[in-house]
């Protein structure tokens, strides 16, 4: 596979397929095995992760790349394969998640702001990631939205740093996927969807203009944004098609056409929310970047709702995980419909 950033940012946005988000955290995949009442040792994390990438038909058709923790990069499966391999095999490219978490911005708003860390070491752990096989990275940036914030200190705090994060990536010849989340859940999310596309779209500008002094190249990056949302506490809920249309709107008026592709986070939406909002924007057409998804939760819960962490249910897991690919991939070239999920 050719090494140039333009080409890897290409490869991640081909048509129907878009990128796994496994990149949990020990602490985030404990949380998910809980529900199963299964004990989270590193070797059922290994177990889950195997299961997923050897599902041949989904990595295949549906999954362009993999966004890895740290632990995943460096395991190894069952039989010994590197998972990397595995992952190569199906055609999917490895990649990896490098911050290290979003901590409470130090000042007056410390207990609802936050900023990314993992800045200081960035420089030699991508060229360490970069040996073990990792061709693109992903930093989450985390804008809430609360009565009085954002404030401008955590949007500019938040973009520089996903900025100098962007241009470390490319000097390691890694292509940066850019993360600027604004939160749809978590205790404050109360606002309606029009606060939701304002400070999109003021984040949105912050972060392209951090991109631009950093001299970041654009044609070898991704952006992966929320979509514009109503807040999980808002008593007015948009619907899909309003979602979809304010999405693209608050995109086309900030993301420069020489950006590849765009692959949405799912957040806090359910499954279907998530799949049938990425259809209904590509419906719309007349985009001049790709709109994919990469997807964590959204494409992992019935998988391993299915699995439970048995062995003799593998076949199962991998089933629930390829049907929750094939639909995302039929939406990410605007094909999905709500009858496909009824089939399944």
């Amino acid at each position: 596979m050719t090494e140039k950033l333009n080409d890897i940012a290409r490869a991640l946005m081909a048509p129907g397929k878009g990128i796994l988000a496994a990149d949990e955290s020990s602490s985030t995949i404990k949380k998910r095995f809980d529900t199963i009442n299964l004990t989270s040792t590193e070797d059922a994390r290994r177990d889950y992760r195997e299961m997923l990438f050897r599902s041949t038909d989904a990595m295949k058709s549906h999954i362009s790349g993999v966004i890895l923790y740290d632990e995943t990069i460096r395991q190894k499966a069952k039989d010994g394969t590197p998972l990397v391999d595995i992952m190569k095999a199906a055609g999917s490219i490895p990649g990896i998640k490098v911050d290290a978490g979003a901590k409470p911005l130090a000042g007056p708003t410390a207990k609802v702001e936050t900023i990314t860390e993992g800045l200081d070491g960035l420089r030699e752990r991508l060229d360490e990631y970069y040996k073990l096989g990792a061709r693109f990275a992903k930093w989450r940036g985390v804008i809430t939205i609360a009565d009085g914030q954002p404030t401008w200190n955590c949007v500019k705090a938040n973009a520089h740093a996903l900025a100098r994060y962007a241009a470390l990536c490319q000097e390691a010849n890694i292509v940066p996927i850019v993360e600027p989340e604004v939160l749809m859940d978590g205790p404050h999310a109360s606002h309606d969807i029009d606060r939701c596309y304002e400070v999109t779209e003021w984040t949105l500008r912050t972060l392209y203009r951090e991109l631009y002094d950093a001299r970041v190249d654009l044609e070898g990056t991704i952006l992966k944004p929320n979509m514009v949302i109503a807040g999980q506490k808002s008593p007015k809920q948009a619907s899909a098609e309003e979602v979809a249309e304010k999405t693209v709107k608050v995109l086309k008026a900030t993301v420069p056409s020489a950006v590849p592709g765009i692959a949405f986070l799912s957040g806090g939406q359910s499954d279907e929310a998530a799949t049938q909002h990425l259809s209904l924007m590509n419906a719309i057409g007349d985009l001049p970047w790709g709109l994919t998804f990469s997807y964590g939760r959204a494409l992992q819960a019935a998988a391993i709702k299915a699995w439970g962490g048995k062995p003799e249910n593998v076949a199962a897991g991998q089933r629930a995980f390829s049907h929750r690919a094939r639909m995302n991939g039929l939406a990410a070239v605007g094909k999905w419909e709500q009858k496909l999920e009824k089939a399944a």
